[in-house]
């Protein structure tokens, strides 16, 4: 059970059930009378396996600097309980299972997006953005925004402006998300020798750039009911939602006080998860009527 329980942590499980939670709202809102058996089992079985697999990647590739942060020093591979070797093998492992769970049980289009993502995040984000530029959440964030585009394939084997906008919303959220953390674990990163942004460019420069960039998703996450996407239930559930987030927010940008990042970024969560969630009680409210 140990050993189990430590592979499982490879795969960073809350992140995978909010991309799942994403993706099963992505599936929802496409265009159907219902989502289909299959999409919905193994749709989410797919992309959970792959995305599984990416945080496995990103586990073996960055054990070198999580041993170097308190956040991430007790990951299995930097505690020894999985060797590097384990690692990439459960990785390639269920990568594999994944994909062709995607692409012969769901749709090709979705296996090829599915597989993107991974590269962007393991690859692309992990090995080179990451320590390339303290951009590198803004521009890695696409590969973590994909889940609601994937789960929209699924249903449609098709791309569909209302499809993007699900992504939008979450690639706008990650800056302000991950910049709080970057905030509250400053002299781990600087430790690590990673270009953060707080660590590049003050504190205080990132505490704007996560206040502009909230301001940013007040406005884009409008759009669903102001394209009628979605209903009341939604616009009046993000209004309050939004209010927490920006009192989150202010309350970071004007006190000098780390607790209120760490508070943002926990937040942050709960936010995404309550919006999405919004998305779908509104989308089946309003099909009842």
């Amino acid at each position: 059970m140990s050993v189990m329980k430590d592979y499982i942590e490879l795969c960073k499980p809350r992140v995978v059930m909010l991309m799942i939670l994403t993706s099963l709202v992505g599936m929802c809102l496409a265009p159907s009378l219902s989502v289909p058996f299959m999409p919905l089992i193994f749709g989410n079985l797919g992309i959970a396996l792959v995305a599984g697999a990416a945080a496995a990647l990103n586990h073996a590739a960055d054990q070198h600097i999580d041993k170097l942060m308190r956040r991430t020093q007790n990951r299995p591979i930097v505690q020894g309980k999985i060797s590097t070797k384990n690692s990439l093998l459960f990785a390639s492992g269920i990568c594999l299972m994944g994909m062709l769970i995607l692409f012969f049980l769901v749709n090709p289009l979705t296996a090829a997006l599915t597989f993107l993502s991974l590269i962007g995040y393991a690859v692309f984000y992990t090995l080179y953005l990451k320590h390339a530029t303290p951009q590198n959440i803004v521009i890695g964030g696409l590969a973590g925004a994909a889940p609601p585009l994937l789960g929209w394939t699924a249903v449609t084997g098709s791309v569909n402006a209302d499809a993007l906008l699900l992504m939008l919303i979450i690639y706008v959220w990650t800056p302000p998300h991950f910049w709080a953390l970057a905030i509250y674990r400053l002299e781990d990163y600087a430790k690590a020798n990673i270009p953060m942004l707080p660590h590049t460019h003050s504190v205080a420069y990132t505490k704007l750039h996560i206040l502009l960039y909230t301001i940013l998703l007040i406005c884009v996450t409008a759009l669903p009911y102001i394209i009628n996407m979605s209903g009341g239930i939604y616009i009046i559930g993000v209004m309050l939602a939004n209010s927490v987030f920006l009192y989150h927010v202010m309350r970071l940008y004007l006190l000098d006080d780390r607790q209120d990042a760490i508070r943002t970024f926990h937040y942050s969560i709960t936010y995404l998860g309550i919006l999405f969630l919004l998305l779908l009680i509104d989308h089946y409210y309003f099909i009842k009527l």
